[in-house]
């Protein structure tokens, strides 16, 4: 059977847009609610077949929810974005609902592994787990209370995002204080009608222009812009949201949120957070200190009497440190990276790398700008699907505009389950249009590394293990590895190439590569203090709903940038009012350094004179990606690895 990837409306008609989502939506609600109908009324026999009418109901309304969620951050017009995120709350609402409903708990709580294949036997143990976490064993007091909870929370997460994706801050400079732009940047940001250059906040513009502006005051200007996107108006949003955390996660037995959420983590214990920090911390602090020591003594070459290097000048003088230090120049090496290079070479060599075709496809989208491929096997050995099948659809939405989600991410629009539905995944970016910084080819890189895991795992029985559904503090750790074929010297000379055609030089390569361990130090120093802000902003509302005062989200972030991080705080600024992270990852950022640490041991496996061996990548990809959520993802790796994961590979690259 032929599966067919969802037919789109065109991007031509918002009200289309508008109507197929209502429509989706309804459809796809309806038919959940019709199979959960079943279960309360007239439970299969099997308890398999008991499993797969839940799998397939929750199925459904995750696809609801994934379109909501989609559609709501990259529609370019407004009603289209409310109607979607109307959708997504329904989904929540309904989720919520179903947790909560004693007679569906009766139905699950009776169930035994007994007869279950492994798969079947999981997803019961999940099932019967999330239930319990759910609260559906409190009185129909507390009940009530986490349903409203929840809702609110579902609420709450949706204007926080809203807020981060629509504050562009901008600043107004003399076209003579962007000196040190490159040329292609300059082209592209003329001077208005009152001479003077409009600046904005988005990544295009913030990051060339604190990498290369030669003027201090127009540094200092961005990165303070950049620094208040979403203040004030997102404290009390995220206040209320810590708040509700901590009020449902005391509700179902837990001490705190990070406890409650660690709880289906790899981590396992919110206590055990504080503790990774703290090791990463002390590992970090002597990279961290021989970073700044160099830092520093390039600064005082223009500032004799510095004593720090204010945040504002930071990307600057690392930049000089690279130009000097490491003969690399940031504008030079842009000038190889080109976008639309840059993207077919990322088909290219992931096509090569997993054994797969992206074949382009004309078919309706939501923007002019977004591009979509049909994905094939074309290798043998995979438990994915058979050579030469399709197995999915994947798109590319790459580029700023007004409205869109600002970050970059990868979105669910289906999961696949074999026989029924093919995976379709999107990246959403905001890159250039021109020439990108090699920072943000491997950002490219990284995206879609979940993109790849998301389309290779959307092959299985189940839509609770499809995709990217192993434990959320490892799902980065696929994509953090994928970026070290953007540093691959033969991997980059295949596609970048400047104007004249030549391949990147081989020897600029490695002396990016030597810079770029400038510096890891102060990232990772960088990475602790984001984790320290999520985790205990949510562990000090457990201290507040003890009667104890807690100071503000300002002074608390303050706080952990002076003890965490490697880079003075800039006064008058709120960083955390734009960390969209403190909404999805809640209390646990750390899962970025955590991946990071299985993801250099799993790159171990491969050798570096051959990154495209056929034995170790397709091994890599049917044990880890392929599998999806059902195994844990400690035994995933221990299939791919042949041991347990280990803390030794991550601690060689960051001494080095």
């Amino acid at each position: 059977m032929t599966l067919e990837p969802l037919a789109l409306p065109s991007s031509d008609d918002p009200s289309g847009w508008g109507e197929w989502v209502r429509s989706r939506s309804s459809e796809e609600l309806d038919r959940a609610r019709a199979l959960v109908d079943r279960l309360r009324d007239d439970p299969p026999a099997e308890p398999v077949e008991v499993l797969r009418t839940w799998d397939r109901a929750t199925g459904h309304l995750g696809g609801v929810a994934a379109i909501g969620s989609l559609i709501g951050n990259v529609h370019p017009d407004q009603s289209v974005r409310d109607i979607a995120d109307a959708a997504e709350q329904d989904a929540d609402k309904l989720a919520t609902e179903w947790s909560l409903d004693r007679t569906l708990y009766d139905v699950f709580s009776g169930l035994t592994a007994e007869g279950l294949d492994p798969a079947a036997a999981r997803l019961l143990t999940k099932v019967q787990k999330d239930f319990r976490r759910s609260g559906v064993d409190k009185d129909d007091e507390t009940r009530s209370r986490i349903s409203a909870i929840r809702d609110r929370l579902t609420a709450l997460d949706q204007e926080f995002s809203k807020l981060t994706r629509d504050d562009v801050r901008t600043i107004r400079v003399a076209p003579e204080q962007l000196a040190g732009l490159p040329e292609d940047w300059l082209a592209g940001h003329p001077a208005e009608d009152d001479g003077l250059v409009t600046v904005t906040t988005d990544y295009p513009d913030a990051i060339p222009v604190r990498m290369f502006a030669h003027d201090q005051e127009v540094r200092r200007e961005i990165q303070t812009a950049f620094l208040q996107r979403g203040w004030p108006a997102a404290e009390p949003l995220l206040e209320e949201m810590f708040a509700l955390r901590q009020e449902l996660a005391s509700l179902v037995g837990y001490p705190d949120w990070p406890s409650y959420d660690a709880d289906v983590k790899m981590i396992g214990d919110g206590a055990a957070i504080p503790e990774f920090i703290e090791k990463i911390t002390a590992a970090a602090t002597g990279p961290m200190e021989a970073d700044l020591a160099l830092l520093l003594e390039r600064y005082r070459r223009d500032f004799p009497d510095a004593t720090e290097i204010p945040l504002y000048d930071s990307f600057y003088y690392q930049e000089q440190v690279r130009q000097e230090q490491y003969d690399v120049d940031g504008q030079r090496v842009r000038t190889y990276f080109d976008f639309s290079k840059v993207r077919q070479g990322l088909l290219d060599v992931t096509g090569r790398l997993f054994g797969l075709r992206y074949e382009p496809v004309d078919v309706p989208v939501w923007h002019e700008e977004v591009t979509a491929y049909d994905v094939f096997r074309v290798s043998t050995g995979s438990t994915t699907a058979d050579a030469g099948a399709s197995i999915g659809r994947i798109y590319l939405d790459l580029h700023p505009r007004e409205g869109k989600y600002k970050h970059a991410a990868q979105f669910t629009l289906t999961e696949g389950v074999a026989g029924e539905q093919l995976p379709e995944g999107v990246l959403v970016c905001n890159f250039s249009r021109g020439l990108m910084e090699h920072d943000h080819v491997t950002t490219l890189f990284h995206e879609f590394g979940h993109l790849l895991h998301h389309v290779l795992a959307g092959h299985g029985e189940w839509y609770r293990f499809a995709g990217v559904a192993t434990e959320w503090d490892f799902v980065e750790a696929p994509s953090q590895m994928l970026e070290e074929w953007a540093w691959d010297p033969a991997v980059l000379r295949s596609f970048a190439t400047d104007e004249a055609g030549e391949p990147i030089p081989v020897e600029l390569v490695e002396a990016m590569r030597r810079s770029d361990d400038y510096g890891k130090g102060i990232y990772a120093r960088t990475q602790m203090f984001y984790a320290a802000m999520s985790y205990w902003f949510h562990a000090d509302e457990a201290r507040r709903a003890a009667g104890e005062e807690v100071p503000s989200l300002t002074d608390r972030m303050i706080d952990f940038q002076r003890r965490y991080g490697a880079l003075p705080y800039l006064e008058g600024t709120h960083m955390f009012a734009a960390f969209g992270h403190l909404g999805g990852y809640s209390s646990a950022y750390y899962t970025y350094m955590w991946s990071l640490v299985i993801a250099k041991d799993m790159f171990s496996a491969f050798d570096t004179a051959d990154l495209f061996a056929d034995d170790v990548a397709a091994r890599y990809r049917d044990r880890v990606l392929a599998p999806g959520g059902t195994k844990d993802a400690a035994d995933l790796v221990a299939d791919f690895l042949g041991r347990p994961y280990s803390f030794d590979s991550y601690a060689a690259w960051l001494a080095r």
